[in-house]
């Protein structure tokens, strides 16, 4: 039988494993530095890649329509007002999809359309990712998961919608509007502070 000095090293190995998984799976990129690169398959069965977006600033939104911290933010509007706004800045909003097959939030291209239409919402894409890798590419932990890639490719924001971690519709108009004055800010040219902020919503369901 093994001793208790070499279970507790078992036991630390087995941590240590786990917690570097963990690490590699969430390895998110630095504010600062290139944006990761990647082709996703849209909603409309297309295919889109992010160099194909140089020029432009980008916008990653992750989302599970079944998640009720997202239901707060489009429920209210709220993501679909910053969703018009980023279009009248010229900005790409790109929704992503990381639900597996048979999880929490996953859908196919049209039912991802059909879910836009009926809630007035406006991203210029839909990617899907079933599989997760995008989602995992850029460290994408909740849904909502909010990212900001400026013209040059560079990630210059990552994080919560707001400051307010709750799924009541109340407390937006209340919160620290994060990802609303990172738009702003970039679009007036200054540094976008803070530019890395808590996300908070439902775990994103990787397969």
């Amino acid at each position: 039988m093994p001793s208790r000095s070499l279970l507790s090293l078992f036991r630390l190995a087995a941590f240590t494993l786990a917690a570097a998984f963990t690490c590699s799976v969430f390895a998110a990129p630095a504010i600062g530095q290139p944006a990761p690169a990647f082709t996703a398959v849209t909603a409309d069965g297309k295919t889109l890649s992010l160099d194909s977006l140089k020029g432009k600033t980008v916008i990653l939104e992750w989302t599970n329509h079944d998640c009720p911290f997202v239901g707060k933010h489009y429920g209210s509007g709220n993501m679909q007002a910053l969703q018009k706004d980023a279009a009248a800045k010229g900005y790409v909003w790109l929704q992503v999809i990381s639900s597996a097959p048979g999880k929490q939030g996953h859908v196919d291209g049209p039912a991802a359309i059909k879910l836009n239409a009926s809630r007035n919402a406006a991203p210029s894409n839909t990617l899907l990712d079933p599989e997760g890798k995008i989602g995992k590419l850029y460290g994408a932990q909740t849904t909502p998961h909010m990212y900001l890639i400026d013209a040059n490719g560079v990630l210059i924001y990552k994080g919560g919608i707001d400051s307010l971690a709750t799924t009541d519709k109340a407390d937006i108009a209340k919160a620290e509007p994060y990802f609303a004055n990172a738009l702003a800010t970039h679009a007036a040219g200054r540094k976008i502070n803070p530019d890395n902020t808590k996300p908070y919503g439902c775990s994103v369901k990787y397969e």
